[in-house]
């Protein structure tokens, strides 16, 4: 059982299965942008429920109009931040021993390597490599010396890149783990020229996350003072919305002096850290309906739910339910450019030009204290019967006189109303810049190059020293190394008064090298005394045979 839990360990935290759940983590995303999510624009949903009523169930079966609080998709993430964790840990402590790594000793035979040049200088060997030392670390070289060499190499910035990157990346996961635990997301229609407090109730959705309760809700509370839209008059566009503007009040806490914005498309509201989105409008038609004993027993707006975009066509109902002697209610649609197409009511344009209302009234009873929860866009008609009111537009200031003395209804004018999307992540600044730490890394480790730099210099016979100097890119073709080889070639030349200096660079059949070649024509990698060293941790004992140049696996590392 041990061997079979290590083994699936070591599936789910391989890069091959980040990559299959990263894959799968972002096809599951696809519906949640495709289609409607009930935690940003119910009504939105709605109106997908309306116009594809056979579809719609089976899409909700599989929480695709929720995609992301959907079961599999949180498995999917999980095992995405399991295997992410798993992967990116330790190759994370690697990297911060590669980047904290002295160079590897000189090879004995530096003729082997891409890159080599011999001179001849007046200075005995100790001084040749103090002077060569303190130029490699002039220029910011990583120097390590020994009994007649010297290793220096540059570029470990290239690791500190690859660390800064899976430090961002794992950052990233905890960032977005902190949004889901401690932050909410919540709707609310708001009709012009009313208010409410982010409080639970007065939410019309909540979806808090794992760790929030009601008490953790910041105190704010907005209010609508008006609202106006621009839509296209003319051409292929027409009907489109041109520009939304709501006119707010807030305060950020009970007793807070009263602020004001004006609150746009994109331009979110920012109080106490929670961002209030405009995601939607539309009409709220404003009735008054007197029942059959002459009392008042409504007056005021009722949200009515867009069912064409274009044209703000909507539909909603009213209920009454302390109409007495029965209890009344309505359903029909509200019109706010209304035409007559062919016998059917319809409207042109989203703008109220014309508006009116078309209702069909009912009376009996709503059902409405039977404990089962009611929406209050639909109109249960199983305890209720039609009245002999033939539907027709009722414009502005208009009344509908109900039969058998049950009352009036009176369609006074309409409002409009605002759908908010009220949001509370507080992994979302770090989000951001971990994901800007993790690309800064990721450039980072593609500009920087990892490059080393071997001398060695022996007592010359009449004096003075030979110094042998050579060079090896660690991460590209020795042609991109081989214009700064070529300077610090010359410049430790300069430095050491060589004389007989032929010039650095790759030799060819007449005594050079070419480029990743050694004279027996392999590249420097495969010869036995270079595998040898690869292996070699720096700093351990080894002999004048050993060559520490980086294996094939270390460099894809």
């Amino acid at each position: 059982m041990l061997q079979w839990a290590r083994w699936g360990w070591r599936q789910l935290t391989s890069m091959r299965t980040a990559l299959i759940l990263l894959f799968l983590l972002a096809l599951g995303s696809v519906p949640g942008s495709v289609l409607p999510q009930q935690g940003i624009d119910p009504q939105a949903v709605q109106q997908y429920y309306a116009a594809h009523p056979a579809l719609a169930p089976w899409l909700a079966r599989f929480s695709l109009f929720n995609v992301f609080g959907a079961p599999w998709f949180a498995a999917i993430y999980l095992l995405l931040f399991l295997s992410l964790a798993g992967c990116v840990v330790p190759r994370t402590f690697r990297m911060a021993f590669a980047a904290r790594q002295q160079p590897p000793r000189a090879p004995r035979n530096l003729s082997r390597l891409p890159l080599v040049s011999t001179m001849a200088s007046p200075l005995a060997a100790d001084a040749a490599l103090a002077a060569s030392s303190a130029i490699l670390a002039g220029k910011r070289f990583r120097v390590r010396t020994g009994d007649g060499w010297i290793s220096a190499e540059k570029g470990y910035l290239r690791e500190a890149g690859n660390l800064l990157f899976h430090l961002a990346l794992l950052a990233l996961l905890v960032a977005v783990s902190m949004g889901g635990l401690f932050g909410y997301k919540a709707n609310r229609l708001l009709v012009a020229g009313q208010s409410f407090g982010n409080t639970v109730t007065a939410l019309d959705q909540f979806h808090p996350g794992r760790l929030v309760s009601a008490a953790d809700l910041q105190p704010f509370s907005i209010a609508l003072n008006s609202f106006s839209a621009r839509y296209v008059s003319s051409g292929p566009d027409m009907g489109q919305p041109a520009a939304f503007n709501a006119n707010l009040s807030y305060q950020s806490q009970p007793g807070a002096a009263t602020q004001h914005y004006d609150l746009q498309v994109n331009h979110p509201l920012n109080v106490d850290n929670v961002k209030v989105y405009l995601i939607g409008h539309g009409y709220a038609p404003v009735f008054r309906v007197t029942d059959g004993t002459g009392r008042v027993v409504f007056n005021g707006p009722v949200p009515f739910i867009p069912v064409a975009v274009n044209s703000l066509m909507s539909e909603g109902v009213v209920k009454v339910p302390d109409a007495r002697p029965q209890q009344l209610g309505f359903a029909g649609v509200f019109l706010p450019t209304t035409v007559d197409v062919g016998g059917k009511l319809n409207s042109a344009f989203p703008a109220p030009y014309r508006p009116a209302v078309s209702l069909v009234s009912f009376a009996g009873n709503l059902g409405m204290n039977s404990g089962v929860p009611q929406s209050v866009y639909q109109l249960n008609t199983a305890g209720l019967h039609r009245l002999a009111v033939r539907p027709r537009p009722l414009p502005p200031g208009k009344s509908i006189l109900l039969p058998h003395g049950m009352g009036t209804l009176t369609f006074t004018g309409y409002r409009q109303w605002i759908s908010l999307a009220i949001t509370y992540d507080p992994g979302q600044l770090p989000a951001l810049i971990a994901a800007i730490a993790a690309l800064a890394g990721l450039l980072v480790s593609f500009l920087v190059r990892r490059r080393r730099v071997f001398l060695r210099a022996v007592p010359a016979a009449g004096g003075g020293s030979t110094v042998e100097f050579a060079g090896l890119a660690r991460t590209e073709s020795s042609e991109t190394f081989g214009a700064e080889f070529a300077d610090l070639s010359t410049e430790l030349s300069a430095a050491l008064g060589a004389a007989g200096y032929g010039g650095a660079g790759e030799r060819d059949s007449h005594g050079d090298v070419p480029a990743g070649k050694t004279p027996s024509g392999t590249s420097p990698t495969a010869h036995d005394d270079v595998a040898a060293a690869s292996t070699t941790a720096p700093g351990a004992a080894t002999t004048d045979a050993a060559i520490d140049v980086p294996s094939e696996t270390d460099e894809r590392e």
